[in-house]
């Protein structure tokens, strides 16, 4: 099994480095530092990242051979919740952030891993919702920081007083 210590630097990738192999990983997965999986071509290998920054999409990292794997975020049960009205958008918005759901904010609408219960919740403030395969990228909140590399330029904080 290839070990995966490090995300890749900046000055290390050059413009056509292709990636050696690709990682499509849920949600639930890329927000842990330390576990096992295997690419896309069937290469098992093993993550021992820092720990506080979730995996986005997109992401480099460097395999313990200095070879490039590029994280990919892949499909999974998400509901959408879609209203033309901003008010109903940020009351659902606040309703699923109150009971700590990450959400993927669009918008339009507003995405977060399927629930029948939220649905209904989100149904009963006046959304419409339906239910789609599609990669995930939740926001990641007011207490992450900056970072030179990930999807939205930032990563998550342990130190902001309770735990995800």
């Amino acid at each position: 099994m290839i070990k995966i210590h490090r995300y890749a630097e900046k000055i290390e990738i050059e413009s056509n480095d292709k990636p050696a192999q690709i990682l499509s990983l849920p949600y639930d997965v890329r927000k842990k530092s330390r576990f096992i999986a295997v690419s896309d071509s069937g290469e098992k290998l093993g993550l021992i990242l820092p720990r506080g920054r979730v995996l986005r999409d997109g992401v480099l990292l460097k395999d313990e051979t200095g070879r490039l794997i590029l994280v990919a975020a892949s499909p999974e049960c998400l509901s959408l919740a879609f209203s033309n009205d901003a008010y109903k958008l940020t009351l659902a918005a606040y309703h699923l952030g109150n009971r700590h759901v990450p959400v993927q904010v669009k918008k339009d609408s507003l995405r977060y891993q399927h629930d029948d219960v939220l649905d209904a919740m989100v149904q009963g403030l006046g959304l419409s919702v339906s239910v789609e395969q599609l990669p995930f990228e939740p926001e990641e909140g007011a207490y992450a920081s900056t970072s030179t590399s990930g999807h939205h330029g930032r990563h998550h904080e342990e130190k902001h007083g309770h735990s995800h």
